[in-house]
């Protein structure tokens, strides 16, 4: 079973990408968040591909709640942290 996803952050990071694939840390453990660093070996979550086809503003989930993975969609408003 996999392990529950560190939230990096309660809002989104807003970042502008070079066209190509990107990696987008799932499991919230990167040095190098939002992108995969390799941390999640070991934790049953795998980081997530994201293509893009030209140089753009991408705001990439902090919170790991998104169901628009690596995407943000609002869910961090929803996030109650204790």
């Amino acid at each position: 079973m996999a392990e529950e996803p560190v939230v990096c952050d309660t809002k989104p990071i807003g970042l502008e990408v070079e066209a190509g694939v990107h990696w987008w840390c799932a499991c919230g453990r990167s040095s190098h968040p939002p992108f995969c660093d390799g941390s999640h070996k070991g934790t049953g979550l795998q980081p997530v591909k994201f293509e893009v086809n030209d140089k753009t503003t991408v705001w990439w989930c902090q919170c790991k709640k998104t169901d628009c993975a690596p995407l943000c969609d609002g869910s961090h408003k929803k996030l109650r942290l204790s």
